[in-house]
């Protein structure tokens, strides 16, 4: 990978940053195109001297993805909502920046998508990732496809949403208690993106999805999270019934959920069967619990200083 440039569209994200440093620890320059670049600034600082460039761009305006991917080696497309406009940033998005790589001759392209992508999936989250790929690999026919399930890490959406759900509610409803997640450390999904780069030519085409060690349910993911925060809220089981009704309107107290995140949860976020993931691209897989407890500290009673966990 040394000196390869690598654009990672939507890579000041919380994904961005790891496979960032990554890229840039394997030698390759790092070029971080969004809509806010300055945003991003944080990341320089990881690399050498001119290692990392920084340049704005918009999936809605084409040309300025081209000018954001030319003269790249790869291509990454990191960017997705859970909420909004999926056509327009999960289908549309995707085929614009795989078709500007290819007119750019990048001899690479990775598109990160998600466990659950399907076109037929009831969900229109699974339906956009599903039919992404599908453009992108129109597009881009020797893509390699990112199906990664939750990634947790120190700044993530989910376990640290659940951790300061339990800190602040005397009582937590729990939405599908039984659903069934893999959950992949962040470091692990970014050690697979450039395992990819690095021997782009042998995983083109290839689909992957990753999950970690562990597979856990929802009920059980939310009762860990208690013990590891030294918290004992009154932890609560929905119904279906009434966590459907919920859904319909939107909201459940203390924690959103809409009625897409709902159709979601009909299918358990695991790793298939016969799919190839980590092991395929020599990574191994980081148990929540080797590293999880490391960033939750600070949800206990009395945060850093509590010692209730050591004694």
């Amino acid at each position: 990978m040394k000196d390869k440039l690598v654009t990672l569209v939507g890579g000041g994200g919380f994904l961005g940053r790891y496979i960032a440093q990554a890229l840039l620890q394997a030698g390759a320059r790092v070029r971080i195109a969004q809509r806010d670049p300055r945003a991003a600034q944080f990341i320089k600082p990881l690399g050498g001297l001119g290692q990392t460039q920084f340049v704005a761009a918009d999936l809605r305006k084409p040309d300025s993805i081209a000018r954001a991917v030319a003269g790249s080696d790869a291509v990454v497309n990191l960017v997705g909502i859970l909420k909004g406009d999926f056509q327009r940033v999960h289908v549309d998005g995707a085929r614009t920046v795989a078709e500007a790589a290819a007119q750019a001759g990048a001899g690479a392209f990775i598109q990160m998508s998600a466990i659950g992508a399907d076109p037929a999936s009831p969900s229109a989250y699974g339906r956009s990732k599903g039919e992404g790929e599908a453009a992108v690999r129109a597009a881009f026919p020797g893509a390699t496809i990112l199906r990664p399930s939750i990634v947790f890490g120190r700044e993530d959406q989910f376990v640290n949403r659940f951790a300061g759900m339990i800190a602040a509610a005397p009582v937590v409803p729990v939405v599908r208690a039984g659903v069934k997640f893999q959950p992949v450390f962040v470091g692990g999904v970014a050690a697979a993106a450039a395992a990819v780069l690095v021997d782009a030519g042998h995983h083109a085409g290839q689909l992957y999805e990753l999950g970690g060690p562990d597979i856990v349910t929802m009920g059980e993911l939310i009762r860990w999270i208690a013990r590891e925060t030294d918290r004992s809220p009154r932890i609560i089981d929905l119904p279906d019934a009434i966590a459907a009704t919920i859904a319909r309107f939107g909201f459940l107290p203390g924690a959103p959920i809409s009625w897409d995140q709902w159709l979601m949860l009909q299918r358990d976020n695991v790793v298939a069967a016969d799919a190839l993931g980590l092991a395929a691209l020599g990574v191994a897989p980081t148990p929540m619990a080797a590293v999880a407890p490391g960033w939750l500290v600070r949800f206990r009673p009395h945060g850093r200083f509590d010692t209730s966990a050591a004694a």
